[in-house]
């Protein structure tokens, strides 16, 4: 089960060779109706103040153009380079801070923090007949399922009519709702084997739910939830299921890292360390919390493990021309191109220092400047 924000998708992006223009812009509507317009003009006039060719200007104003025409609403993150667009996406909300900066990497954490850490998951909502399924990946790509009924009919028992008929056909309803509770929990069991979701909710008709529940194989029973609720309730609940299930991660890995850095052995901290096991590929997490100067500089080359925190030290290892960038953009980059994973720390009580920990693959410390 998947602990930390896995950072996969960004590798395309990294691929290309920068310098990148990084924007985020509120493409919320006003009761102005030149909003839009000119939060664009002033972003864009900020990146043609940062040297950003017009080529690429052009390709981030096509993207804002286009969202403007689906009338879509939110934080639009775009990345280009080179007069095209990298990646984009839009997220849910304003941008916690519009920004337009032009650099040698891409600023992607405003977009991680906004993302959150993703949590994949199947909301099944289960009656007599089978279920709707709403499934979310790791990603955030959702698609929705229907489970058929195993037996049609019949499903509900007879309220009046032939009393000698009664018993029959009530057990015919009850061998209905368990053939197709079966059925349901069936589907579950091999969409969350095949997708391999993290949380799995089960809402709807009261009976069934129980059913469905009893069905279930165990390894998918320990990571369900029944709910009550329904409609904008049931949205709700699986809102704060989430939210629960992101903390209760969180925990986990901050105390796996303090058993660790107490032990001194698979965990460092502080931004030099931390640079240090990203050159190696020893990171397998990355905790970074408020705390940490994301603006410190850190040196970089053209490979995702080129990292240094002085311009020397990575001369030293080779690299010609080495070229500052922000600290948190570095150290992102170094874990997606080295199959880690990030971990953004909320707990008050988390006192790596410089706010940056690393759990690590391995622990030869001796090897970690």
């Amino acid at each position: 089960m998947a602990c930390d924000m896995d950072l996969s998708f960004l590798r395309a992006l990294y691929d290309r060779p920068g310098p990148f223009a990084s924007v985020y812009l509120d493409m919320r509507r006003t009761e102005d109706p030149r909003a839009v317009e000119v939060r664009r003009h002033v972003q864009c006039k900020e990146l043609a103040d940062q040297g950003a060719p017009p080529e690429t200007i052009a390709a981030v104003e096509r993207v804002v153009r286009d969202e403007k025409e689906r009338r879509e609403s939110g934080c639009l993150a775009v990345f280009a380079c080179g007069g095209e667009v990298a990646y984009a996406a839009l997220l849910d909300g304003p941008p916690r801070e519009e920004v337009a900066r032009y650099a040698p990497l891409p600023h992607v954490v405003p977009l991680l923090e906004q993302r959150g850490e993703p949590v994949s998951r199947l909301v099944a909502v289960v009656n007599r007949l089978g279920a709707n399924l709403t499934c979310v990946a790791a990603d955030g790509t959702r698609w929705g399922a229907v489970v058929p009924p195993s037996v049609e009919a019949p499903v509900h028992k007879p309220k009046g009519g032939d009393m000698f008929r009664q018993p029959h056909v009530q057990q015919a309803a009850e061998e209905a709702w368990r053939a197709n509770a079966k059925k349901t929990a069936r589907v579950i069991d091999q969409t969350v084997g095949s997708c391999g979701f993290e949380l799995v909710v089960i809402a709807g008709d009261v009976r069934e739910r129980a059913a469905v529940l009893e069905q279930l194989s165990e390894p998918v029973l320990a990571r369900t939830v029944e709910s009550r609720a329904g409609g904008p309730g049931l949205d709700a609940d699986v809102a704060e299921t989430v939210r629960r299930t992101r903390a209760a991660r969180m925990t986990s890995a901050v105390e796996r890292f303090n058993e660790q850095l107490r032990k001194g052995r698979r965990a460092v901290d502080g931004l030099r360390p931390v640079v240090g096991a990203l050159r190696n590929a020893q990171v397998a997490s990355l905790l970074i919390d408020g705390r940490a100067d994301a603006r410190t500089p850190v040196w970089t080359g053209p490979r995702c493990t080129d990292l240094a925190t002085s311009p020397d030290e990575l001369r030293d290892r080779g690299v010609a021309d080495p070229v500052p960038d922000r600290a948190d953009a570095a150290l992102v980059r170094a874990l997606a191109g080295t199959d880690g994973e990030l971990l953004l720390i909320t707990l008050d009580d988390w006192r790596a220092y410089q706010g940056l920990g690393a759990l690590l693959r391995y622990g030869d410390r001796a090897a970690v400047p």
